[in-house]
């Protein structure tokens, strides 16, 4: 393998181990929030659930990261992404939407798309380890959304998706990139072109996520617009 694909492979992975770390963290943390306002909620078990369906993820992420030479990384502290001018139960709603029904069906979008292609044998196992979980993590997001939807008016989140979306891509993504010359040969080691990630990820805002906070009476006229603002620089018009 080529030093170059060796080291994106690398940093991919632990890029990888230090979000599964972060989301263990916050699933735990979050059910322990929701259990204060809603203590009858199926949700609850399927946080903890999922914070250590997180944990041993990201203990996936390190074998693979470090069967590409990359050494393990320091864990920041867990990152606040609640704005401060919401409520608690607001906050919670914020924070389980943005990490499973934005970040969670995007990531079962992508981890499809891997699995369509010819990954080596043991990164493909792992992509299937984390694709099983992943849906489910997706699902319980949208589980809560429709059980808070029953008890308070949500579409004060129209106005909050675009913070959620910029949290969860590098903008870079929408960056014309120089080409890859070992593009064809990512998917072998669990990664996607630029291109490629990119209209996976448009994709399924378009056609998944944005339908869905549709149904809860979320407008997605704010995301649409964050979207055509990067669509359009990307372009070069501005």
């Amino acid at each position: 393998m080529k030093a170059t694909l060796r080291r994106a492979a690398g940093a991919a992975w632990a890029l990888r181990e230090r979000v599964e770390h972060d989301a263990s963290r916050r699933f735990a943390r979050l059910a322990v929030a929701v259990a204060k306002f809603d203590a009858g909620s199926p949700v609850i078990a399927l946080l903890q659930r999922a914070s250590n369906d997180e944990r041993r993820h990201a203990g996936f992420c390190a074998e693979l990261r470090a069967s590409y030479g990359h050494r393990a990384e320091t864990l920041p502290p867990e990152e606040q992404i609640v704005p401060t001018r919401l409520s608690e139960r607001q906050g919670v709603l914020y924070e389980i939407v943005a990490a499973c029904c934005i970040t969670e069906t995007e990531s079962v979008a992508t981890l499809a798309t891997l699995l369509a292609e010819q990954a080596e044998p043991h990164v493909q196992a792992i992509l299937h380890e984390l694709a099983r979980d992943e849906v489910m993590h997706s699902r319980m997001g949208w589980a809560h959304l429709s059980r808070e939807a029953g008890a308070q008016d949500v579409s004060f989140l129209s106005a909050w998706i675009p913070a959620m979306l910029s949290g969860t891509v590098d903008e870079a993504l929408f960056l014309e990139q120089p080409s890859e010359p070992e593009a064809a040969e990512l998917p072998r080691h669990g990664l996607l072109p630029q291109a490629r990630k990119r209209e996976v990820f448009t994709r399924t805002l378009l056609d998944v996520v944005l339908p869905g906070l549709a149904k809860f009476g979320i407008d997605p006229a704010p995301a649409r617009g964050w979207l055509d603002a990067r669509s359009n620089r990307r372009a070069g018009q501005w």
